[in-house]
């Protein structure tokens, strides 16, 4: 049976923008991948309404999933409205059941929006969760517990950076070079955020600025370019690296710390 990965994003397009190119490697080793989605990113526009946008984000991110071969989960929430609540964690939990991962992708607790933070919460809960026979989702189609906690990694907050503006360093960073082409035409995809991201965050050129964040976590490892990963390693979760073994003789691994 093949291994399998799950990327989730607080909104369409997150994974794109720190995950995509680890999630294209596993893809290359034979892993089948998912992505999830826990908002609608209806607040991702200044001309459309929410329904809209919605709309129009939706069909970029199946496009941008089908581009890599993955599954893609949407989780339904509002933007800016993603909250550590039962609810929200048993929808999580019941796609982490049913893309029955080997290894989970994630925000990392601290980022520039809470979001994202709470996604990673959401997330962590749910792996741990997802085990639990006893815990139940409400799914009308509920998908079997887990077997065993999967391995689970935070990606880079966006620019490297914590709340406070200080350097975050990642434990390893992954060599995706061979990746950068797969990673910029899934992000390409989402190109109703490129005046989002204009107007609200000063970038222009998205995909260009997404594309400076990798080679600056790449070249102090040499790596043209990387992506930065932290990997949970609190009680009952497995401890050793997972991605590392994976990707060893298809694409290099730095230890970071």
């Amino acid at each position: 049976m093949s291994r399998r990965a799950l990327a989730v994003g607080a909104h369409p397009d997150d994974v794109e923008l720190m995950m995509a190119g680890t999630l294209a490697l596993l893809k290359v080793a034979g892993w089948e991948v998912a992505i999830g989605i826990i908002a609608k990113g209806d607040c991702g526009s200044k001309s459309l309404t929410r329904a809209e946008i919605t709309s129009v984000r939706r069909k970029e991110a199946e496009k941008s999933a089908a581009v890599l071969g993955a599954q893609i989960f949407f989780m339904g929430q509002n933007d800016l409205e993603i909250d550590v609540n039962p609810d929200t964690r048993r929808i999580v939990t019941e796609v982490v059941r049913k893309a029955a991962p080997d290894v989970v992708l994630t925000h990392p607790p601290m980022d520039y929006m809470t979001d994202h933070e709470f996604t990673s919460r959401l997330v962590r809960d749910a792996c741990f969760a997802a085990t639990t026979p006893n815990y139940e989702t409400g799914s009308s189609d509920p998908a079997p517990a887990l077997a065993k906690i999967p391995f689970l990694y935070y990606c880079d907050p966006l620019e490297g950076m914590d709340l406070f503006g200080s350097k975050v360093v990642p434990q390893f960073v992954v060599d995706i070079s061979t990746q950068m082409e797969m990673k910029k035409s899934m992000l390409t995809c989402h190109a109703s955020q490129r005046e989002w991201l204009r107007v609200m965050h000063g970038i222009d050129q998205y995909v260009i600025e997404m594309e400076t964040w990798a080679r600056l976590r790449g070249e102090p490892h040499g790596f043209e370019f990387a992506e930065g990963f932290r990997q949970h390693l609190g009680h009952a979760f497995p401890h050793n690296n997972l991605i590392e073994e994976t990707l060893k003789g298809l694409a290099a691994v730095a230890g970071c710390g």
